[in-house]
Parts: C-alpha cells; structure tokens; sequence
C-alpha cells in the first residue's frame, strides 16, 4: 500500500528499522514500547509463552546486558537490576517474605535498610529481629523455623565491621532462610558473597559500579529460581533500572576491576597514615592488622575497599570543623565515586537512627567517614593532615577562651 508523500508521516517513520548490529559500542535501547511481528507475537510474549521484549518496565536490551554482567561478576545464573539499592532491597523483602514470617538483619547496615523494615514491612505482620552483626549467638538465638531472610551488609557502612559470610548461610540454611548480602561496599573485584554460601547478593550499583556520581541503580544476583519471584516483583512494582542509567553502568563495568584496585591500595595507605596521625582518634578500616575483623577480611576479600572511617576529636562540633577545613576532598553522603568525599555518619546517613542504636554500632558524634577516590595519594594526604590542622587548633582556642572567661569571673 502505498501512503502519501506527507512530511509529517515521513519525519515520524523513516529509519525507525536502523541496524546498529556492527557498533563498536553496545546500542542504547532507549525505548519504553517494542514492536511485534503480529497480534499473535505480542499476546505470546506477554503471556510469556514467547521469548522477547514486551516493555521496558521490565524487559530491555540495555538493562539486560547490565544485569548479565554483573550475573558473570558475581558468579550468579542471573541478575536483576532495578531503579536504587533500595528499590533492590525492597523487592527482595516482598518476593521472600510474608505476614507471620521474620527477618533477621544486622544492626550494622546502611541507615536506610532499617527504617525501610521497620517502618513499611513491620505493619505488615514481618517481624523484624535485630542483632549486632559479630554477636553470632545473638544471630543463632534469633534464627528460627519462621525466618524468611537474613540481611547483613559485610563490610558494614561506615565502622568496618565484616562478618563471616559461611557462618551465616550455615545457620540460615539450617532453618530454611535465604541469607542476602549487601556487598555494595567492595564490588565482585573484591569479594563474591555467593562462593561462601549467600543465596542472593545485592549492590546499590550507583556506588562503585558507576564510580563517577551520575546515576542510581540496584542489582540482585543469585540462582535463576529466586530471580524468577523478583522479576515478578519488578513487573508488578515497576521500580525499573532506566536503559540510559543501564548503558552508564555498562560503560562503567568496564573499568571496575582498575578502579578498585587503586581506590583499595589509596585507602589502605592512608589508613595506616591515620592511624599513626596523632590528631587522629580511632580508625576504622578492615585492612588494618589492629582491626578486629582483619582475619575474616582477608579469608573472605581480596581487598578491603575505599571506605575509611575516623575520629576527630571528641564532639561533632570538630568533626564538623574538619570536615568544613578540607579543600580537596568533597562533603558529600556518596560513597564510590572517582573523587574523594567525606560526611558524617551521625547527622546523615545513620541521623534517623536512634541515639541509642548509633552507640550500639559506634557511631559516634565525633565519627567522620572517608571514601576514597582516585586523587593523587599526597594530596588527599596533605588535605586531611592541614584540615585536622585546623579543625584542632579551633578547639584549643575555645578551651583558651573558655578557662581565660573562667578565671576573670
């Protein structure tokens, strides 16, 4: 049939068929609606009883290729991504989980995971039971034949802490519970949660897996069977991973494994830097000899990533002054990025927190957390060193105002 030679049917219609089979670079399929062959082929694939795409809520080219490279990365059969770490998380919860059922999570998690339980799953009849993450007769006592999932992210945000990931799955195992590890904080370069005995393996993919602060996402990994109920989840939620932030991360994949290494091997020289630092508190760094998870660490990672967290003095007030000194290293609530950047756990990540689940962890007031990025190793050094500098010698006029005020009344 032949249609008129109209400018407006032209603009609309010509090269939609182009083939970009021979691009170097894999094709963005940034498209929400696919076409079919006939009614038949689309009725089939939404029925499923047909392979292909049927809408980007929850099939895409782009976001596929992600999924199966992060499914290679983790040694999984498969992977599913979705819009943010959380997004993941909250998925798994409503796939495996159920009224009169409980999951067991680590106190020592993202700030976020426990609110996302407490407050949106626990109306719901999910008991959530909450035990420190190295007190593994808190852990046996509180796995029981009515866990669903056990929840620990190792190593923890932002203390460090690494739990031992087979000890868990035997005890998870042995009452019919999943155990789900969050691993956002070293990537697959460093550890693969699912050799040790995890079930699934979750990442909030805009952290390192992007590595340059320009997108959002979530990934889960596991065995086919138990992505088969979070695709379903995904359909129905619709909290999809975008194609355009799925072709970021593929870029980013790329150089994953580089920019671990480097970012890993900085933090760990800085962190035997601060250690020695004497205007320096604590430090908190799982390649640390001192740290008392360094054994477990180094059976289970092969590295210790680019987290290091840090006291300064013995109050907010100076953790916010250092932290307000520093002239190279961003302020930001970021982990993962290419360029370094620092926050404070107590008023941000963790601040929803009670203050009495904050002591529990360590979060202090005077904790300041560091993400390493890819800077020159003497310059993030030299920042720091002039911003505690400072951040001190603040202090010690106050304490000099304070006393002189208190010897003229």
């Amino acid at each position: 049939m032949m249609f008129n030679d109209q400018g407006a049917t032209q603009m609309l219609r010509i090269g939609q068929g182009i083939d970009v089979s021979d691009s170097f670079c894999e094709p963005l399929a940034l498209t929400s609606a696919y076409c079919f062959s006939s009614a038949s082929e689309a009725a089939a694939r939404f029925g499923g009883t047909e392979p292909g795409n049927v809408y980007s809520r929850f099939t895409n080219p782009t976001v596929k290729t992600f999924e199966q490279r992060v499914a290679f990365l983790e040694e999984a059969e498969a992977a599913v991504a979705f819009a943010s770490g959380m997004a993941a998380l909250s998925a798994v919860v409503m796939a495996f989980a159920a009224s009169g059922r409980n999951i067991v999570c680590a106190r020592d998690v993202f700030g976020t995971t426990l609110t996302m339980l407490r407050q949106h799953f626990s109306p719901y009849g999910v008991e959530v039971r909450v035990v420190g993450m190295l007190d593994y007769d808190a852990w046996e006592k509180a796995i029981d034949s009515a866990t669903c999932l056990v929840i620990v992210e190792t190593p923890a945000n932002p203390m460090q802490q690494v739990a031992d990931i087979a000890r868990l799955s035997r005890m998870a195992h042995a009452h019919g519970a999943l155990l789900l590890v969050d691993s956002t904080m070293l990537t697959p370069v460093l550890q693969r949660p699912l050799r040790h005995g995890a079930d699934l393996v979750l990442h909030s993919a805009g952290k390192y897996m992007d590595g340059q602060g320009r997108c959002i996402a979530g990934v889960v990994g596991g065995a086919e069977a138990l992505m088969q109920p979070l695709r379903a989840v995904l359909r129905s939620q619709g909290a999809c991973l975008s194609p355009m932030n799925a072709w970021l991360l593929l870029k980013s994949l790329e150089t994953l494994e580089l920019r671990m290494q480097r970012i890993s091997a900085s933090a760990l020289s800085i962190a035997r830097w601060l250690d020695k630092h004497p205007n320096v508190g604590s430090v908190f760094y799982s390649g640390l000899e001192s740290h008392p998870c360094h054994e477990i660490a180094c059976a289970q990672q092969a590295g210790f990533g680019g987290v290091v967290s840090f006291e300064v003095g013995t109050s907010q007030k100076e953790a916010w002054a250092f932290m307000d000194a520093l002239q190279l290293i961003s302020i930001a609530t970021n982990i993962g990025d290419t360029r370094s950047m620092v926050t404070h756990p107590a008023s941000t990540t963790h601040g929803r927190w009670s203050p009495e689940d904050r002591m529990h962890c360590g979060i202090g007031d005077n904790l300041v957390r560091l993400s390493v990025g890819l800077e020159s190793l003497a310059d993030l050094q030299q920042d720091i060193d002039l911003a505690l500098q400072i951040a001190l010698a603040q202090k010690d006029q106050s304490v000099r105002g304070y006393s002189l005020l208190e010897t003229l009344e």
